[in-house]
């Protein structure tokens, strides 16, 4: 996995803010501290999610909050390596036909399951024209579908996380207010422990729940681009255009620094 240089910027800024607050208001770091508070929040936002979505999806969530870290699967250069091998494709297809076509693609275990490995069992199954785009446009859509409901319950999460963190406050309220006993000199301390589980909802919310939430909009958003390129390629070689034909039609979508001349040599 490659670590994402900016989201680790960002959490290592977000998080310091806060402890560089704190430190220079306060030596008794340790009242920011409530391990009851925090296992009230995040108990309590775990619990709506379980309710709320089916458990695969809250774990997968779960895992994607940690690659939040992560850079993105799909940038220009992984675009170009895509484009690449479908031009590759168009090429074997033109000059061996289909059947050596399956005899000599051999998909990793990656492409096997992603949308390129889907395009080719299309092919290889003779698929054509409006069948082989309506094939085509609900593969990318299911899988588009499939893993912005983790988006989904990253936002649920991120609502739920100050809501109980305000649940919290009043608990604690209540129970500060029925152990006073008429000493009000006991409602500083009271109240301090009380907001805590307010701040972790919201510091939850802002810095984790939300933030891995756009993130996965952001990493399937290029995704969907990628797979809508390579659609229009696939479609091409479905219906016999050359691979120079391909190669430029491919071309139209990527940057000038990373477009292909191998079709017509």
């Amino acid at each position: 996995m490659h670590i994402s240089f900016t989201a680790l910027m960002g959490y290592i800024l977000g998080l310091g803010l806060f402890i560089l607050a704190v430190y220079l208001n306060t030596d008794n770091y340790l009242m920011f501290f409530s391990l009851s508070s925090l296992l009230m929040v995040l108990g309590g936002t775990i619990a709506v999610a379980m309710i709320s979505f089916e458990g695969i999806n809250v774990l997968l969530a779960m895992k994607e909050i940690f690659a939040t870290l992560a850079t993105a699967k799909v940038n220009t250069r992984k675009l170009y390596n895509d484009v690449g091998v479908l031009i590759d494709w168009a090429i074997i297809v033109r000059k061996e036909g289909l059947r050596k076509f399956e005899n000599t693609v051999v998909l990793s275990k990656d492409e096997d399951q992603n949308f390129l490995g889907q395009s080719f069992l299309y092919l290889l199954s003779g698929y054509k024209g409006d069948k082989l785009m309506t094939l085509l446009e609900h593969t990318r859509q299911s899988m588009y579908d499939r893993k912005m409901m983790q988006a989904k319950v990253l936002m649920a999460m991120a609502s739920a996380a100050p809501a109980f963190g305000m649940i919290g406050t009043l608990v604690g309220l209540v129970i500060m207010l029925n152990s006073m006993e008429g000493d009000p000199s006991k409602i500083g301390g009271g109240l301090a422990v009380a907001l805590l589980t307010t701040l972790y909802g919201v510091l939850m919310a802002q810095l984790i729940f939300k933030p891995a939430a756009r993130k996965i909009e952001q990493k399937q958003e290029l995704e969907a681009y990628r797979n809508h390129i390579l659609t229009e390629g696939v479609l091409l070689m479905a219906e016999g255009g050359s691979p120079t034909h391909i190669q430029d039609a491919m071309n139209a979508f990527l940057d000038p620094h990373y477009q292909f001349k191998r079709a017509g040599t």
